[in-house]
């Protein structure tokens, strides 16, 4: 028992529980294969990807690089969340420590915004690659990707530092059930005894911020090529520059639409039920995950190619 700043007496949480569809228990049984499925397929399909492009030399060209590192973002992210959800379901693991709990909430913001960040630097790679072709050897070199990727780590881990941080330093006490499956920051905020509006501020402003900035710049982008592309006359230009960035554009939209629908459905919350945030917001952890190794696997001839390769030399 402690005393709280304004004098009254209350226990001290010890760790948290999470509330993972209770109100849904049907759910818990038939999410538990599809969950399990996608996240032995985008392990599976990730790790093939890197292997691949660290073992094929044809592969060893800045996008890959790129796309390596969005292969790692998605593993760290699936690995953070799902196995914790799949024990939830399978052993009733409710509980959870508070350093673990602040430690996933610190990787899924830094991890997600890092992700968004990728996708900024990705659609400049394309940019260049079709409205400045000349230049593109010149400019998207080996040096840019590891720059590229110092400021992809550094930005998203100041930023998204304080989220636990002033979380962390909050007290709880009574309440320790989370109404979520993971350690979403507001879900765990609103158990505090402590006022939370510095910590809503900074989610909203740091979230929009980053992940806002990101989407501007992606649509940018994707307006220049589109102009630069329909100039094109030679036959077959608009086509062959439109494949070149495909595959990056549908994995933009399976990580921007979901997140969409995420943030509708709290937006609209009193009228969706409570469980559906809770659930869109597991899949956004590994939905994308699972498809974007093999959006790229499928439509990119060159790692189609190396694939094939490894597995005829017994890879």
């Amino acid at each position: 028992m402690t005393a709280h700043q304004n004098g009254t007496i209350a226990t001290e949480v010890s760790h948290f529980l999470l509330n993972c569809f209770v109100r849904s228990p049907s759910w818990q049984l038939w999410l538990s294969l599809p969950l399990s499925l996608l996240l032995l397929l985008a392990m599976g399909a990730n790790a093939t990807l890197l292997v691949t492009i660290r073992l094929e030399a044809s592969l060893h060209q800045p996008m890959y690089y790129l796309l390596s590192l969005l292969s790692l973002l998605d593993m760290v992210l699936c690995l953070t969340v799902i196995p914790k959800v799949l024990a939830i379901f399978w052993f009733d693991l409710r509980a959870i420590s508070f350093s673990a709990c602040f430690l996933q909430m610190f990787i899924m913001n830094s991890f997600l915004a890092m992700e968004s960040c990728t996708f900024m630097v990705m659609a400049y790679d394309r940019y260049v690659a079709i409205c400045h072709p000349l230049r593109y050897p010149s400019i998207i070199t080996d040096q840019f990707v590891a720059k590229a990727a110092i400021f992809i780590l550094a930005r998203n881990f100041i930023f998204t530092l304080p989220i636990p941080s002033l979380s962390g330093r909050l007290y709880y006490c009574g309440r320790n059930v989370i109404e979520n499956c993971i350690c979403a920051n507001m879900s765990v905020s609103r158990l505090s005894c402590d006022d939370v509006t510095v910590n809503r501020l900074y989610q909203f402003a740091g979230g929009w911020t980053l992940l806002g900035s990101d989407l501007i710049l992606i649509f940018a982008s994707y307006t220049l090529i589109l102009r630069a592309v329909l100039r094109l006359k030679a036959e077959g230009a608009v086509a062959k520059a439109l494949g070149t960035c495909g595959s990056h554009f549908i994995l933009i939209l399976f990580f921007s639409t979901i997140l969409l629908v995420f943030v509708l459905t709290h937006v609209a919350k009193k009228k969706v039920p409570p469980d559906v945030p809770v659930l869109l917001n597991v899949l956004h952890h590994v939905v994308p995950a699972a498809l974007n190794p093999i959006v790229y696997g499928v439509r990119t001839q060159e790692i189609k190619q190396g694939i094939q390769r490894l597995l005829k030399k017994g890879w």
